[in-house]
């Protein structure tokens, strides 16, 4: 009888047949291997790492606590402060709960009083709490943290840098290293102008590992940066990027040339250090850019060629000492070099001398365009005043000037920038000149302007500006006064006419007004092409 194979038969039958031809065919067993997946693994070029940059630098790096005596609204004397929107407990209503609760308990109030027995009783302190102590009336208050911010040593004994407006609210610093550590740190100067600050802590007899300054001169843009600091008060935490820009004028004060970085910049990395892949430091964080309040990839660092002689003297003094001219100044715009007949846009235009300072005993006066110091050339009004800022009191500089279409130079000895000096643009003027009603004289409407005498016979009064005009464009607001034209007073609308008339002859298509209002004295040039 004839009987079928099984499954498993013939399979095994198969197996033996295939291996017995693979052996006929090759002469030589064939080797049966399993095959598995493998895990990804792309070579490609690797990525430069921060990893040994920032761990050089980490030491050095700190994060800044500011404490301030914050003083209760209301203190009655016991540790219990109470403030019900600027009232004290005794201005509260006999109904309200807290007053109800304290004459369940026999008591008038904090402070003590009747009880319910009739017995006075005194108030009850708390620690040192009570009157006189640090929390209570006639203390001081207590030490509350009233801001963070991050710095850096820069040198081995203790100094760290910071900027001026994490400190400038503290009456207590700590600053807290990367290992946890906490130092008590005092302040040893601040300057709001640069917004830098210096601590110093006492590490008893230890050396600080401390960080160098780079040389700014060699930061392009598209250079690698590394930022260290304390965002939010999450403690060390690293970024990196670019340096996006140089020169940034934010409008934070007169001697503005921060880097511009996009490296993630956010609250609390204030004053904390922009490392180059040397780790020495390019930047100090200072502001950012944000819609949103986080970082959105522009960060602005005073570069360390501002802050370099800055901390050097509040590390020696304690303060810092700037040269002084005594002279309001603005930029030079196309249209004023225009008018100047200066070939470029450079330079920074005096707008006053004033009295009795350096610059006006040496015969400076309105109208000049600075254009060099000691034979450097002046960029424009901020590179003037950051140059003229860090020089020394007292030392004699040569300031080229141009007047009258021609060149001169000067000879100034800096005096000392005043403490209080204000900037050029929040000067007062005397008296703000009321409007006038207006004149018969028509010869300024070809500018837009309508004109009067001033109340003072100093200058021209402007009584109506033709809003379409060059001159409205410009600025030029009714209620002003014209005081000079092209470096020269006028008191009528012929002594106008006949300054552009001269300057027509001279071949400028531009006159050079100058302007007098309630926030002071500043240069608009007009065009004087269609002046009949």
């Amino acid at each position: 009888m004839f009987k079928t194979p099984s499954l498993a038969t013939a399979l095994k039958a198969s197996t033996v047949a295939g291996l017995a031809a693979a052996v006929l065919a090759t002469g030589v067993p064939l080797e049966i291997t399993r095959s598995y997946a493998e895990a990804v693994n792309v070579q490609a070029p690797q990525v430069p790492s921060f990893a040994n940059v920032v761990d050089a630098v980490s030491p050095a790096v700190v994060s800044v606590r500011v404490e301030s005596r914050i003083k209760p609204a209301s203190d009655d004397g016991n540790g219990f402060s109470f403030d019900f929107n600027g009232r004290g407990f005794d201005d509260l209503p006999d109904d309200h709960p807290l007053k109800r609760f304290f004459k369940q308990f026999g008591e008038q109030g904090p402070n003590g009083g009747d009880g319910q027995d009739g017995q006075q009783r005194p108030p009850r302190h708390f620690g040192d709490r009570g009157p006189g102590g640090p929390g209570g009336p006639g203390g001081p208050g207590r030490l509350r943290p009233v801001a963070q911010g991050s710095g850096f040593f820069i040198s081995e004994d203790g100094y760290i840098v910071t900027n001026n407006h994490v400190v400038s609210d503290g009456s207590a610093f700590v600053a807290v290293m990367n290992d946890g550590t906490e130092l008590d740190a005092k302040l040893i100067g601040k300057d709001p102008r640069t917004d830098l600050a210096v601590l110093k802590v006492d590490g008893k007899g230890k050396k600080f590992t401390y960080v160098n300054w780079a040389d700014d001169n060699n930061v392009r843009v598209g250079d690698w940066v590394v930022a260290v600091g304390n965002p939010f008060g999450l403690g060390g935490t690293v970024t990196a990027g670019i340096v996006s820009a140089r020169g940034r004028d934010i409008g934070s004060g007169p001697y503005d040339d921060y880097l511009q970085v996009d490296a993630a910049v956010n609250r609390g990395n204030s004053g904390g250090p922009t490392f180059n892949l040397n780790g020495q430091v390019v930047g100090i964080n200072t502001a950012i850019f944000s819609p949103s309040g986080g970082s959105v990839g522009i960060a602005f660092a005073i570069p360390a060629s501002t802050a370099k002689d800055v901390v050097a003297d509040l590390m020696k003094d304690g303060t810092v000492s700037r040269g002084y001219l005594g002279v309001q100044i603005q930029p030079v715009t196309k249209d004023i070099a225009d008018s100047l007949g200066l070939s470029e846009a450079n330079g920074a235009l005096v707008v006053s001398a004033q009295d009795g300072t350096p610059g006006q005993k040496a015969g400076m006066k309105a109208g000049d365009v600075v254009t060099a110091v000691n034979g450097e050339t002046v960029k424009d009004a901020r590179d003037l005043s950051r140059r003229i800022g860090a020089m020394q009191p007292g030392k004699k500089v040569e300031v080229s000037i141009w007047r009258d279409g021609k060149a001169q130079s000067l000879t100034v000895e800096l005096g000392t920038l005043p403490a209080d000096q204000k900037d050029a643009s929040n000067d007062d003027s005397d008296q703000q000149q009321e409007p006038q009603a207006p004149a018969s004289e028509k010869a300024l409407a070809d500018l837009g302007l309508t004109v009067g005498p001033a109340d003072d016979g100093k200058g021209l009064a402007i009584t109506g500006i033709d809003p379409n005009s060059d001159a409205a464009d410009k600025g030029i607001k009714e209620g002003e006064t014209i005081t000079s034209v092209n470096n020269q007073q006028v008191s009528s609308a012929d002594d106008v006419v006949k300054v552009l008339n001269q300057a027509k002859k001279d071949g400028r298509t531009r006159a050079l007004f100058q302007i007098q209002s309630k926030d002071g004295s500043r240069f608009v040039a007009l065009p004087i092409n269609s002046q009949g």
